[in-house]
């Protein structure tokens, strides 16, 4: 060996007692990019900080578009072996995940008060669709209510009062028809993406839960039920202050802000874009209400994968923790318009001094007081497709609301039978 080579080999050696492999343990979490601003710089972000503080635990983050592409993603991957940790999934998604045999309880990895106390500090309203029969399978991240924005350069040109949005049913309908005109619609309700969302919604307000608390049953063709649709459907061909058929989720954001609706409903994730890209003074306000006041809560939870080791488990819990944490729920909150996941998220100086200057960021935190779990059952997703059709063929004019509904509810209870 030269002296050269042998110099070489015994900085090499040095280097590697002084900087052991960066990483003992490899995660893999797959992530949905669904709504909002630059999400994946954000959640990239908050990874590498992780990393830096825990150098033996290395994350690759794999973002899928929404969430449906997540799950089947993610799905895929542990069914053909590849390996995956945790992932950000909807949080609606708990039943079948946990019928498929995927996912642990969070119980069965935190070991200490400390881990407990952690698990115990999230709003109760986003822990809904997480507790079952006892358990906690998903952890709240990136969750959001449903909220109302308001174009208020179009209220006062309607002559509404600008900082007084609807609170009942009747109210949007009467300010709808004011701000309608030829250049735009007073309301839209977005029905393709995630329709059953925003018809739970009114289905609340007008008095009536869509399903039960242990996903067995659903009430689709409960006459309250029927009534909510025909209201929707009335926005269009009765009042006109909607347009007819179906309004597009994806492009609904951009359509308010071109002008092409003075009202919209759509998920608190929007709320830094439209922030960021409005060029009109606008408001966000809680959902109108008719026999109450509500809005399901919705996004996304971690879940932990079963098919890891416990060290993997143990890694992707402390990955969880870090980014539900304060700081980087505030942090989250701020650069997306999503919920701080928690009391304390609300209480750091950071988000602190952000609501304080921008005050529409605490609407879907107050939401909470009336919000309930979003709509999820035992074979989630095929019962949520034969509603979101119901929805689709009442609103586009093809089926009666009280006939759509009554074949989602005969859908339903074939899914679901097996499970009862």
């Amino acid at each position: 060996m030269t002296r050269i080579a042998a110099v070489s080999a015994i900085l090499a050696a040095s280097t590697a007692l002084v900087n052991p492999a960066h990483a003992e343990i490899e995660l893999t979490m797959y992530y949905p990019i669904a709504v909002g601003g630059p999400l994946t710089e954000v959640v990239d972000g908050i990874v590498a900080r992780f990393e830096a503080q825990n150098p033996d635990i290395s994350v690759n983050a794999i973002y899928a578009g929404n969430y449906d592409d997540t799950r089947i993603k993610a799905l895929a991957a542990l069914e053909s072996g590849e390996p995956a940790q945790l992932a950000v999934l909807f949080s609606i998604d708990a039943y079948d995940l946990i019928e498929q045999d995927l996912i642990v309880p969070f119980e069965s990895v935190i070991e200490t008060e400390e881990d407990k106390a952690w698990l115990d500090g999230f709003y109760p309203a986003l822990m809904a669709n997480s507790i079952i029969e006892g358990q906690t399978w998903g952890v709240p991240f990136q969750r959001s209510t449903i909220v109302a924005y308001y174009n208020k350069d179009m209220f006062r040109e309607a002559g509404l009062d600008p900082e007084k949005a609807p609170t009942t049913w009747d109210e949007m309908v009467e300010m709808g028809k004011a701000l309608t005109n030829d250049d735009h619609y007073g309301i839209m309700i977005p029905s393709t993406g995630y329709p059953y969302w925003m018809f739970q919604a009114l289905a609340i307000q007008n008095g009536k839960e869509l399903m039960s608390s242990d996903g067995l049953t659903t009430s689709f063709d409960d006459p309250a039920v029927v009534e909510t649709l025909e209201f929707w459907q009335s926005l269009s061909t009765e009042h006109g202050i909607m347009p007819e058929g179906t309004v597009e989720w994806g492009t609904l954001r951009q359509a308010f802000l071109e002008g092409e609706t003075a009202m919209m409903w759509h998920s608190t994730g929007n709320l830094t874009a439209v922030k960021d890209s409005a060029t009109f003074d606008f408001g966000v306000s809680v959902l109108p209400g008719n026999a109450r006041a509500g809005s399901p809560t919705g996004g996304g939870n971690f879940y932990l994968f079963k098919e890891s080791t416990d060290e993997e488990k143990q890694a992707a819990l402390e990955l969880i923790k870090f980014m539900t944490a304060p700081e980087q729920a505030a942090e989250w909150s701020i650069a997306t318009g999503y919920m701080g996941v928690s009391p304390a998220a609300y209480e750091t100086e950071a988000l602190q001094a952000y609501t304080a200057q921008f005050p529409p960021a605490l609407v879907a935190r107050d939401q909470l007081e009336d919000a309930v779990a979003e709509f999820s059952t035992f074979e989630t997703a095929r019962v949520r497709e034969e509603l979101n059709n119901a929805i689709q063929s009442a609103l586009t004019g093809a089926k009666s609301p009280q006939e759509a509904l009554a074949g989602a509810q005969a859908a339903a209870d074939a899914q679901l039978r097996a499970y009862r």
